[in-house]
């Protein structure tokens, strides 16, 4: 794994190097995984995303798979159980924002079909390709970012700030801002290794 070249944020966590080769920045149109990243980005807010990472698993376990149609019937009970499950990120807030979330995100789905529908809007329904040479080339924000929180914000959405926004983008590969000479920026381009996302929701 070490002899590829690399976007430099994979580091050397094996953790954080797996997910940078399969799944990171490879087009989601699945909705429970769209959910998901949806749910992990705005639990980063002002974390690094290894911490969710590590998490990632337990959120899973405790988030009942991602599946907001579960997780907008969550009560004051879930509330407190999430709160004392040192697995997650333990903040009232972040967790109160996933039940809302999960509601708005249920009305979008029974608006657009899907909210793969909705979301991929914002892009044309096709991926950006930047051209990326260093992490100091990724933007924090775009006016494509920008537009989404503006729009889930005004439907109810919590965290889901621009910067937030945009990282979920990037996740879900609806802009390949892998580095141009990291060996997944072209395979991403070719489509050749599809397919490789996490579907376990165990």
């Amino acid at each position: 794994m070490r002899d590829k070249t690399r976007c430099a944020w994979a580091g050397v966590d094996p953790l954080m190097i797996a997910y940078h080769d399969k799944e990171w920045g490879v087009p989601v149109h699945d909705d429970r995984i769209l959910f998901e990243f949806l749910i992990l980005e705005g639990a980063q807010a002002g974390l690094t995303w290894k911490t969710v990472l590590n998490k990632r698993e337990n959120y899973r376990r405790v988030f009942s798979g991602f599946d907001p149609g579960v997780i907008a019937r969550y009560g004051d009970e879930d509330i407190a159980r999430l709160l004392s499950n040192p697995g997650i990120i333990r903040n009232r807030l972040k967790i109160s924002a996933t039940i809302r979330n999960a509601h708005e995100f249920l009305a979008i789905q029974q608006e657009y079909g899907s909210f793969d529908t909705y979301i991929w809007q914002f892009v044309g329904g096709r991926p950006i390709r930047n051209t990326i040479s260093s992490m100091e080339d990724i933007p924090a924000t775009t006016k494509e970012s920008d537009a989404m929180s503006k729009d889930l914000r005004k439907r109810g959405f919590k965290f889901a700030g621009p910067t937030i926004c945009y990282a979920f983008m990037q996740a879900v590969g609806m802009v390949n801002d892998h580095q141009v000479d990291c060996f997944r920026y072209d395979e991403i381009e070719s489509g050749s290794l599809r397919g490789t996302r996490s579907w376990n929701y165990e």
